[in-house]
């Protein structure tokens, strides 16, 4: 049907013939001929009016240009191509882009109309008499929006809202409570669904158990019993909160330039050999390939779930377990994959009891609705196209902590068989005396003719022969899992009948992500998380060497296997006279190398962003680590560690372990060169073998053995940060701030979470209202560059502003190319600049925060250093007529920061001390890039523009105080730089050492001798 007519002049045969061609549409669809709504501009469909004064509406009001399917006149909004509105010139104000926002969510009402009419008045209404630029909606979402983003409590924000009624004119709209708010803004919300549960996780009351007030398996009531044992009927005894996904993506597609980033991954993905995105993955190729249809249209979704546990209260000493289900959208650019404002909340199991196994009792809707979006799809409006097409999503893996990874698979991962991809070749052995599991043998992953596989003494008294287990395909694990019948309920003492137990010995279910027809050919359907794998590892490394009780994984039991074993006899415990003691190992640091150790962490100062405050986890007196996160052992495994041991422990321990480091760093990169993984993987499999060369059996839990899969994952999936539990964790800690009531956690929930989603749709609508779920840059403050602070007017040295003006002129590009024009910026600076300047403690350039070496000194972090990268003329001698000219790098700290004034242009330079590099830098032989900050050089040149400048800090060198060890910043971004906030770059961070040698230069010097544990001059630990 023509509808063109709608954009042209009211004055037109063209719009008159188009009017009356509507109006017997309307009567022709219509229950009552006498009766229609009027899509006029003013009432928006709200209002039912005989077909000839909506004929007088329409042209004296004009038609609604956003109404281009007819839904509410009986045209089907799947049958309709969406021709090309006409988009106006001008800016609109709040008013009309609520009223546009409001319009947008039409097809949220068709079943309601009255709620509609009531959100379209609240649209419309202004906030008070008179009043032309707010609006009730558009005014609640601006302050809603302000409550969730500073986490303003719910009676704080009613006292502002009575406060702001008092001060308007009295005849105000705006609601006085956060009930009345919260009310107005649900409207505009996603729903929601109960669905009542057996208490015992045996089944929902769905589908043929709607009707049932007693679960059929375990006998329950459907109802909660009282203390006294009374049911109260009507009252659920267990609720799941149910937030369907499709409706979710229909608004998603919705929104203008949502819909035009969900087609990112194909239109504007760089392609080479490196990954950056799980589309550049071979599980993402495999689903092209796989299904031609699907793969071919870029609007299909790809998606991927997380389910963890979260207590509501905050205090690990309250027994609650809810589960949020998330899930993410891979379509996105990398900067929004994992942002907040499209994390999907799908499901939410009640606590206070985790579901375990049972999660999938939980799931089944979820999974429903995931197998409608495969077979058949459902049809979707393309705000960005303009058209409706059929809308399809596939489930590419699961993201999970270690004990969800087995609830969701289904696989066990605990006992001797905990690897889930090795399976039921997992290798494993008891250890009598600690009462543990130890998973080394990593020399079968090793090369065959390796040198470290004949080696009998430095490991288990064996040689090894063996290969590695190669991972189980999709289709062999269903096939393993087709004979086990399940059966739920925390009642059941068994919970799964299997019919072939010798296949079946690392898998406890049938899970219920095979009812997916493409889930058993997926390459990985779940992945490991390096989060808290990376988090284990460290804490283990740590407590190890420090010997922190409870953590480390040495000690009288630990060094009794190896008793048991007949290994390392220099390392089992000894007698001297009454007493045991246990001679110290070549990984125990002695307790001056612990206090260097605890120092180099308590005096650190790291930039602004980069971690928490190690000052507030160190206990000097006790020589303790306190209260580490996940987050802190991301900073010291990846940066800090190799560093804080350095001139501590052997030198090929300390290597060994710094190896262990530098393989977390490269996994975690942002981007990644496919063909170095394989190299990664091979140094990996030494470096594990050289911990258990020197480390003890009890050493290798199930994490460390993890470590060997993930480059094998990497491969498959793409970058691990699209992964990994820690965005997934971030957003735990937002449903946590939802909770206001202890008595109704998950009301509370979802409530909050349906109000956001209502502000995030506003946000897209509404200007200067910016998103709370994609948060800015924390220092990008501006769209400019900037100082940071007020600025001081300062007469300064004609001599250093020469200098400052100097390099100005000398390092201006436009300088070379005067001859032939001159521009007005080189004309400005060409007069020189004013003899005052203004001086600024902080400046904002590129999106990094810097600061002056005084400032810094005030302040727990450390934002003064900097390099630059100059190009360097370099002689061999005085005589030497043939220069070369290099990149060189020169290191430094900021004293002053200077915006020079050339009148219409302005300047900000860095006056900086910078390290002599004769003498004063050096790289040593494990590739760290030590300084001297006492040995200044370059006096003459002290200026440099502040968007040269890299920003770096130093720590001081544990080996020799004089000099300091220097780390980098992460600048490392994806196109638009301005949407990455600190915690992206808080988790990309270089490695210290550039250029650190292979471990192959290491095993070669090693002999299969007691050399390689034992600590000559360490301390022995003697046993009470």
């Amino acid at each position: 049907m023509d509808k063109t007519w709608m954009f042209v002049d009211r004055t037109t045969s063209k719009y008159d013939d188009g009017v009356d061609s509507f109006i017997r549409f309307a009567i022709v669809n219509s229950d009552d001929s006498n009766v229609i709504r009027c899509p006029c501009t003013k009432c928006r469909n709200a209002k039912l009016l005989h077909p000839n004064v909506v004929k007088d509406h329409l042209f004296v009001n004009g038609v609604l240009e956003s109404y281009t399917t007819w839904f509410w006149h009986g045209e089907n909004i799947s049958s309709v191509p969406i021709e090309e509105k006409i988009e106006s010139d001008f800016e609109v104000g709040d008013g009309l882009n609520t009223v546009e926002m409001v319009d947008a969510v039409y097809r949220d009402y068709e079943t309601k109309p009255d709620g509609f009419v009531k959100l379209l008045s609240d649209a419309e209404k202004p906030l008070y008499s008179g009043c032309t630029t707010f609006n009730v909606l558009s005014t609640l979402v601006r302050l809603y929006n302000l409550k969730t983003k500073h986490g303003w409590t719910e009676n704080s924000f009613s006292e502002l809202l009575s406060l702001i009624g008092d001060i308007l004119p009295k005849e105000n709209s705006l609601p006085t409570s956060i009930y009345e708010a919260k009310k107005t803004l649900s409207t505009l919300g996603m729903q929601y669904t109960k669905i009542h549960a057996c208490p015992n996780d045996c089944i929902l009351y769905r589908k043929e158990y709607e009707n049932s007030v007693v679960c059929p398996k375990c006998g329950l009531s459907r109802w909660k019993v009282m203390k006294n044992h009374k049911v109260k009927e009507g009252v659920p005894a267990n609720v799941l909160w149910y937030f369907p996904p499709i409706p979710r993506f229909r608004r998603m597609f919705g929104t203008k330039e949502i819909a035009k980033d969900l087609t990112w991954h194909d239109n504007k993905r760089q392609i080479d050999s490196y990954m950056r995105h799980p589309a550049d993955s071979p599980a993402w190729k495999v689903v092209d390939h796989k299904w031609p249809d699907f793969g071919s249209e870029p609007r299909n979704l790809r998606l991927a779930l997380s389910a963890d546990g979260v207590n509501p209260f905050s205090n690990y000493s309250t027994q609650y377990s809810c589960w949020p289900v998330i899930l993410a959208t891979y379509n996105l650019p990398p900067w929004l994959v994992m942002k907040r404002k499209f994390m999907m909340l799908t499901l939410l199991i009640s606590g206070p009891k985790q579901p375990g196994n049972d999660i999938d009792v939980y799931l089944a809707p979820l999974i429903d609705d995931l197998k409608e979006l495969w077979e058949v799809g459902v049809d979707v409006y393309d705000a960005y196209k303009k058209e409706v097409f059929n809308l399809k999503a596939i489930l590419l893996w699961t993201i999970n902590d270690f004990p969800a990874y087995g609830n969701l698979s289904g696989c066990t991962v605990k006992g001797y068989k905990a690897c889930p991809i090795c399976g039921d070749n997992t290798i494993s052995q008891r250890l009598e005396c600690s009462k543990k599991i130890s998973y080394c043998g990593h020399r079968k992953y090793l090369p065959r003719g390796h040198k470290f596989r004949k080696q009998k003494k430095a490991f288990d008294g064996n040689e090894e022969h063996g290969l590695p287990p190669n991972p189980l395909s999709g289709e062999e694990v269903f096939e393993k899992v087709s004979g086990i019948h399940n059966e739920w309920g925390k009642s059941k003492k068994r919970k799964a009948t299997i019919n072939n137990s010798d296949s079946t010995l690392s898998w406890k279910k049938k899970s219920i992500f095979f009812n997916l027809e493409y889930w058993k050919h997926l390459y990985v359907r779940h992945c490991l998380d390096v989060m808290h794998i990376e988090k284990n590892v460290c804490e283990s490394l740590i407590g190890t060497i420090l010997g922190i009780p409870g953590k480390s994984k040495d000690g009288l039991s630990a060094r009794e296997d190896l008793e048991v074993m007949g290994i390392r006899d220099e390392l089992q415990p000894q007698k001297e006279g009454e007493k045991t003691y246990l001679p110290a190992a070549c990984y125990n640091m002695s307790r001056a190398e612990k206090k260097k150790f605890y120092t180099t962490l308590f005096e650190l100062k790291v930039l602004e962003w980069y971690s928490s405050n190690f000052r507030n986890r160190v206990s000097m007196d006790e020589l303790k680590l306190n209260g580490l996160k996940s987050h802190d052992c991301h900073t010291l495994i990846q940066q800090l560690l190799p560093i804080a041991i350095r001139g501590m422990l052997p030198k090929k321990v300390r290597y060994a372990i710094t190896k262990l480091c530098l393989f977390f760093n490269a996994l975690c990169n942002k981007v990644l060169d496919v063909n170095t993984l394989d190299g990664i993987q091979e140094e990996l499999v030494t470096t594990l073998c050289l911990l258990e060369m020197y480390f003890l059996p009890s050493f290798f839990d199930v994490m460390v053995h993890l470590t060997v899969h993930l480059i094998h994952e990497v491969k498959l999936c793409g970058p691990v940060w699209f992964r990994w539990m820690y965005p997934f964790e971030r957003y735990m800690k937002v449903l946590k701030s939802y909770v206001r009531k202890g008595n109704n956690v998950e009301g509370c929930i979802a409530e909050c979470y349906i109000a956001e989603e209502a502000l995030e749709y506003c946000a897209e609508y509404l200007k200067d209202v910016s998103a709370v779920g994609v948060p800015r840059n924390m220092n990008n403050l501006s769209s400019d560059d900037h100082g940071i602070g007020a600025g001081n007017v300062k007469l300064v040295d004609l001599k250093l502003l020469n200098q400052a003006h100097q390099y100005v002129l000398e390092n201006t590009n436009e300088v070379e190319e005067y001859k032939d024009n001159i521009s007005s910026n080189m004309r400005w600076i060409s007069h020189g600049p004013q003899h005052q300047v203004i001086k600024y403690q902080g400046y904002m350039i590129n999106g990094v925060r810097f600061h002056t070496k005084r400032h810094d000194d005030e302040h727990c972090y450390q934002n003064s250093g900097v390099s630059v990268v100059a190009n360097t003329m370099l002689v061999s001698s005085a005589k030497d007529k043939n220069p070369i000219i290099v990149d060189m790098w020169y290191y430094g700290v900021i004293e002053e920061i200077w915006l020079l004034d050339y009148n219409a242009l302005k300047i900000p330079v860095f006056k900086c001390d910078w390290v002599k590099n004769d003498g004063g830098v050096k790289v040593d032989d494990l590739g760290f890039t030590l300084v001297d900050l006492q040995r200044k050089g370059h006096k003459n040149d002290p200026f440099i523009f502040a968007s040269q400048a890299n920003q770096v800090f130093y720590i001081e060198d544990p080996e020799n105080p004089k000099w300091s060890c220097v780390i980098e910043n992460s600048h490392e971004k994806f196109g638009n730089s301005s949407n990455d906030d600190s915690s992206d770059k808080a988790m990309n961070l270089h490695f210290p050492a550039k250029s650190i040698p292979l471990v192959e230069t290491i095993v070669n010097t090693l002999h299969d001798d007691e050399s390689s544990y034992v600590r000559l001059d360490g301390e022995p630990m003697y046993i009470d």
